[in-house]
This record gives structure tokens, sequence and C-alpha cells, in this order.
């Protein structure tokens, strides 16, 4: 099956030229003494601007090529897996981010789960979407699906929703631009 990403992994940075926001490190909570995880960090262009901000930084990626040149840039720890099934333990990461990669996962739902399951209580679980709600985006949306991209970009209030599945207390943060963001919290286990 054709990956797009490990066609593009050689310029991707060249042509993904989107600033990273400063007000993700906001909702990440950052500095934190932690582990970060970079779920869908491809070629490492979120993480690389938060890595002197953590203990220890790991991206993982299903694609091979794009994790290449994450080492390349900035020489975190890579992962080659799924975000659907991660090969960490339970309550590893003190904080996880998934920067405009949740609608790429073959299963959002398996992924939130799983990301869930890998975040510390206490932890915080940022994700960054495109924003649904805005009409350039419904136009991405089509795009997307004219590229035969898997992508499937739901709304906030959705990837909301399916957090809230999980038992866990989240919100939504709307961004000027294009991109918003759903922060979750697990809480401490009593």
């Amino acid at each position: 099956m054709f990956d797009h990403f490990d066609f593009i992994a050689p310029w991707y940075d060249r042509v993904v030229r989107l600033p990273v926001s400063s007000r993700l490190t906001e909702l990440l909570a950052l500095p934190t003494a932690g582990a970060l995880l970079d779920a869908g960090g491809g070629t490492g262009r979120i993480s690389a601007h938060l890595k002197p901000m953590v203990g220890a930084l790991v991206i993982c990626d299903l694609s091979l090529p794009m994790l290449r040149q994450a080492q390349r840039k900035n020489r975190p720890f890579t992962v080659q897996a799924r975000t659907e099934q991660l090969p960490f333990a339970e309550n590893t990461f003190d904080r996880v981010v998934v920067a405009d990669a949740l609608h790429h996962f073959f299963s959002q739902r398996a992924a939130i789960r799983d990301l869930l399951r890998v975040l510390k209580p206490g932890g915080r679980l940022v994700i960054e979407e495109p924003d649904r709600d805005r009409f350039i985006i419904k136009l991405l949306v089509v795009a997307e699906k004219m590229a035969f991209m898997r992508s499937r970009i739901h709304t906030m209030k959705e990837i909301l929703n399916m957090v809230a599945a999980e038992g866990v207390t989240a919100r939504i943060e709307r961004g000027e631009g294009f991109t918003s963001w759903v922060v979750a919290d697990k809480n401490h286990r009593p």
C-alpha cells in the first residue's frame, strides 16, 4: 500500500513550514522534568522545539522514513509503531502530544485510548488538529480525499467526546488560526 509519508519524508520539513505555536508549549504545561511522547511525530518538526523543555523525548510514528529524518535532525529516541498499539507500559509518559496527526491514524478512538493508557496519572495529553469547523479546513478535507489519503478530520467536539468516553476530563482550546486543541488531564488514582 502506498504511504504518502514514506514518499514525502525527505522533503517534508522543507514543504511543511507551519510555525510551532507557543500556545502548544503553554497547553502542554512545559517545561517538565518528565518524559514527552510525540505520537505521530514524523520528522520531529514539533518536538525538536519541545526537546529542551522535557527530561526525555520519544517520537513514535508509523513511517520509518519520517523517523529517519527525525534522527538526522535532533537525535531523539524514535519508535516505529501504530499509535493504536503503542509498545510502552502503562503510565510511562508525563506529557503526550499529537500535533496535526490524529486525522491520519487508522482508528482515532483506539489511538486516544492507547495514548491515555501510556499517560501517567496527573499527566496531560494535548491533541492539536485542524479545526474542521473552519471553512478552509473543510476544503482541506476534500483535498486530502482527492489525494487518496486515509485522513479523517473530526470536529474538535468529536475529538473531545472520544477523550471523554475514556473517562478523562478534557476541554477544547480554540486557536486564532486554523488549529485548535483538545487538552486532557489524566486524574490521579484515588
